[in-house]
């Protein structure tokens, strides 16, 4: 395009066309090569030989909802679950804003000192809107992340904690095939991820806050009957006085509810994860109750119990995928539908109707 300025009655002026536009690839940068995907021997090989990014890799897979990758992913547990089962399994969960990411930084440095390897496994709440994570249980773990015996893995929960939970449950796996002898499972906050995380560890511990409020608010009886052991957080400086009655409130709370499974009285200690005070009490009370339940020969029948839920919780989770992933069922479903929002029919007998129609097509097969 010409250029007005360049006439000559503009004397002195003069624009220049100027270069090419140039292709926004660089024609000489060399296409990157995929990296192949390891085989499953190669997989367990390198887990047993405690290769993070191998077992980084591993984790992956298994959170992958591709079916070729569940496949290998599967493969991959079964060779890895004889190498498995020697760690101690503490799931922690406590009320956004608790201090669960500082605690489990003092904590797991705590593990560190005494000569152990730690896991932590994060279960990271997704947006319903965008489905998006943060995965920044990390960031809030400073002087843990850079320790090399310890691995730290966010999971997001994509709005199912039920397959999160299975995943992070298989995860545990693979993790103590690697070597790590420690595993902390840290929940979303209190909610239902609580009963999936305490079917999958062994000692689980509630972290609470006091000087917040009515402390009883704090007291619900779901979590609470579920908890081994419960840490009032933040007992520091004028909080002290606050935190030492929240921890007397919760010992005569306890007494109100029936006797553990394991007949383990749940012990209240404060603490300060910030300040790292008395970290080493609530430490000293989970070897307690490891001892305990090991002696009384506990540890192992819920292990057992463990492994049973979860083989009925992987039946139910494949009868619902299979269920929903036939095409003649989800066009009776949207049909069905229609009427139930038409007030033409009921829930239930809509829900029979299409039920039905799913026997009669296994017992067609």
């Amino acid at each position: 395009m010409e250029h007005p300025e360049n006439d000559s009655s503009y004397r002195g002026l003069q624009v220049n066309s100027g270069v090419a536009s140039q292709p926004c690839v660089n024609p000489y940068r060399r296409p990157r090569r995929k990296r192949p995907e390891p085989t499953a021997a190669e997989y367990v090989e390198g887990i047993l030989k405690g290769d993070v990014s191998m077992l980084g890799r591993a984790v992956t897979l298994i959170e992958s909802l591709a079916p070729q990758h569940q496949a290998l992913a599967q493969e991959v547990i079964e060779k890895c679950l004889p190498y498995s089962g020697n760690s101690r399994r503490i799931g922690i969960t406590g009320v956004p804003g608790a201090g669960k990411s500082t605690s489990i930084d003092v904590f797991g440095l705590h593990v560190l000192r005494q000569g152990g390897k730690l896991a932590v496994l994060a279960i990271d709440p997704s947006s319903e809107r965008t489905s998006g994570s943060i995965l920044g249980d990390k960031t809030r773990m400073e002087k843990l992340s850079v320790q090399q015996d310890a691995f730290i893995r966010p999971s997001p929960s994509a709005g199912s904690l039920g397959g999160v939970a299975r995943k992070t449950r298989e995860t545990i796996v693979l993790c103590e095939a690697a070597g790590y002898d420690n595993i902390f499972v840290e929940t979303v906050g209190v909610g239902q991820s609580e009963t999936a995380v305490h079917s999958m560890v062994d000692f689980f511990l509630l972290i609470q806050l006091a000087g917040t409020g009515d402390e009883l608010q704090g007291i619900k009886r779901g979590i609470m009957e579920m908890a081994d052991g419960i840490v009032i957080n933040k007992a520091d400086g004028d909080n002290v006085d606050r935190a030492n009655l929240a921890a007397a409130q919760f010992r005569n709370a306890l007494h109100l509810f029936p006797p553990t499974p394991s007949k383990w009285v749940p012990e209240v200690i404060t603490y300060s994860g910030y300040f790292e005070l008395n970290i080493d009490k609530v430490w000293d009370m989970i070897d307690r109750y490891f001892k305990y339940v090991k002696e009384t020969g506990y540890f192992e029948r819920k292990r057992q119990e463990q492994a049973k839920y979860w083989m009925f919780e992987t039946i139910n989770e494949r009868l619902r995928d299979n269920f929903y992933a036939i095409p003649e069922i989800q066009a009776l479903l949207e049909q069905k539908e229609l009427r139930v929002l038409n007030n033409e029919q009921s829930s239930f007998t809509a829900a029979h109707d299409v039920l039905e129609r799913y026997f009669s097509l296994l017992r067609e097969k």
